[in-house]
Order: structure tokens, then sequence, then C-alpha cells
């Protein structure tokens, strides 16, 4: 008989923006995230860093723990630093450990809009057990209007300054290796994968609310986008049904 195989299914969450209400569409409630970090500690989540996810993607890593679990979280705003940041705290504090977080940048705004976080907030984070700083192209353009805007030679210069840019400035910035990807708008193309790839990064993710697997594309790998509309219970069913994949799947013959 066939040696069962084990195919994880990971649930990777995005947040944004946080604040005592929703004041937007991306924001989340403070109140409602702590509520989000308590589900994912009591069923029994084990918060993996992103890095972990893509080396088992690329074939490095054989096996994740049962239940892995990815936070991400877009855009630099200042409010991951006055209100996420103290609350994965706490939540660490609870469980006796780091729980790793990926913070995508978008450099153009760091230090410069009164919504962003500040370069000396942004090297304080990346001190912390756990933080990993990743890139969120340069100046987050929406890449599939840009490319019928401009001619494909325009659209290539573009893309490239996008993403070699970000990189380097993060990682100018902060002394990080950048390796990660998160598109803008969670949109791309088949062309901007391979782009990705060319310039050095390892994994680019998208948004597609599914849990990612070793069938995700390594360049646009699925993610849960994870607003204030999202409550306890909801998250509950999106992970359980994650974790209960992989246990379907380990019963599976090759």
């Amino acid at each position: 008989m066939a040696e069962p195989t084990f195919l994880q299914a990971v649930p990777i969450l995005v947040y944004h923006r946080f604040a005592d209400r929703a004041v937007d569409s991306m924001s989340i409630r403070r109140s409602l995230f702590a509520a989000h970090l308590e589900t994912i500690h009591r069923l029994g989540a084990q918060v993996i860093p992103l890095s972990d996810w893509v080396a088992y993607r690329r074939g490095e890593l054989k096996q994740l723990p049962a239940r892995a679990l990815v936070l991400t979280v877009d855009d630099g705003h200042l409010s991951q630093y006055q209100v996420m940041a103290p609350l994965l705290q706490e939540a660490s504090q609870r469980t006796g450990a780091a729980w790793p977080i990926t913070l995508f940048i978008y450099p153009s705004a760091i230090s410069k809009a009164s919504y962003a976080m500040s370069w000396a907030q942004l090297r304080e984070l990346s001190r912390q057990p756990g933080f990993s700083l990743q890139s969120h192209s340069y100046w987050h353009p929406n890449f599939v209007q840009e490319r019928r805007r401009l001619d494909p030679a325009a659209f290539d210069r573009f893309a490239r300054q996008q993403l070699q840019r970000s990189r380097g400035v993060l990682q100018d910035k902060l002394g990080t290796a950048v390796t990660q990807l998160a598109w803008p708008f969670g949109l791309s193309d088949a062309g901007l994968h391979a782009l990705a790839e060319e310039l050095g990064y390892h994994a680019a993710f998208g948004l597609s609310n599914r849990a990612a697997t070793l069938q995700s594309p390594q360049f646009d790998a699925p993610r849960y986008l994870t607003l204030d509309s999202v409550s306890e219970r909801a998250l509950a069913v999106w992970l359980k049904q994650a974790f209960q994949a992989s246990q379907i799947d380990q019963e599976k013959p090759t």
C-alpha cells in the first residue's frame, strides 16, 4: 500500500490598519484583532514565519508544524506600530513564545506620509523577535492598470524600478534580507511573476481567500484578506477548514 502524503493547507492572514473603530474598509477594530489572536491560540494554531512556508513551497522544508498559520500585514501603517505590535506582544507573552509576523512595506511613504511609520519605528520592530520586513513594491501601484497604460518597454522599466528600488531601500535602511513580495492590491500577472523571480525574490503573495499549499503559485500565493467584517467565528471557520484539509490530504494515497 502506498505511503500517505501530507500536503499541508496553511492559512496566511493579511491585515492592514488597526483602530478603536473600523474607520475605513481596510481597518480592523483593536478589540476584534485581539479576539482574532485569542481564536488562533484557542484553536491550537502554530504561528510560523512566512519564510518557513516559502522554504516549504520551494522544497527546502519537507514539512511544517501541524496547524501551521502565518500572519502578515501590509503597507507600513502607523497603527501597526501603535496598536498591532503591542497586542501581538501580549499574545506572545501569554503563550510564552514570540508570534512571528511579516510586514510588507512600500518605502515611499515611510517617514513621509502622516499615516505611515517612520524608519526609526520600523527599525525598532525589525529588532523584535519574529518580525520580518519585506517588500510591497516602492509606492504601491496598480500593476495591472500600469501595464494597460504603458507600452511594453516602459512597463518593464517601471515594474523593475518598483521591485528593485523597494528591495534596495528596505535592505539599506533596515539591514535585512528582502526576498518576499506582496503585490499591491493583490494584483499581478504571469509576466510580473517571472520578473519577481528574475530579480531575486523567492516568493510573492496575492489575495484570494484560500489556504496556501504546495500547489499554490509560488509568485502569487494566496492570503486571506482579514477585515473588520471577519468575526472571530468566521476566522475560526477559515482556520478549521484549512486544518481539516491538511488532515484529509494526509490520508490520501500517493
